[in-house]
């Protein structure tokens, strides 16, 4: 059986500089598929897999939002917490820009730009976490611990089943 290509990403090597405790976890990507695919494909809940989104305030300033794969963000919620009017997704051209990462494979690890990062708080209570490694099929398993350590994201409470 032949050794699958592991691809080196900006998001594996600020893992490394980090001395990041992880585990690579590669899986067959599919568009459109997001964490229900990567979950079913790696056999882990969906609930520990957690997407990396970059969204946008009413001032056009860019945010990460690492949530749950199960659960979606309140964006109304989270611009309450926030003290702004607003808060929206960017589009994908836009998200690539200001993190260096095609859709699908956004890592909140080794971003073009130094972006905040809000974490949906309950992450920290999981066991470990699944979350992308920088490349579409390319997950990191490590415990949020780790993720905590290396980028001190926000906690907030912004999650919706």
């Amino acid at each position: 059986m032949s050794r699958e290509k592991i691809p080196v990403t900006t998001a594996l090597l600020a893992l490394k500089k980090h001395e990041a405790a992880f585990v690579l976890r590669p899986y067959r990507y599919e568009d459109r598929g997001g964490t229900r695919v990567s979950a079913r494909e790696l056999g882990v809940e969906e609930h520990e897999v957690i997407k990396t989104l970059v969204m946008e305030d009413d001032d056009k300033s860019p945010l990460i939002v690492l949530m749950h794969g199960n659960r979606e963000v309140s964006t109304k919620t989270l611009a309450r917490l926030l003290g702004v009017k607003a808060i929206h997704p960017c589009d994908p051209k836009t998200a690539e820009k200001h993190t260096g990462y095609r859709v699908g494979g956004t890592s909140p690890f080794g971003m073009k730009k130094a972006l905040p990062v809000y974490m949906e708080a309950s992450i920290a209570e999981l066991p470990r976490i699944l979350i992308n490694a920088g490349s579409r099929g390319l997950l990191a398993e490590m415990p949020p611990s780790e993720l905590i350590r290396i980028l001190s994201p926000v906690p907030v409470r912004c999650g919706t089943p």
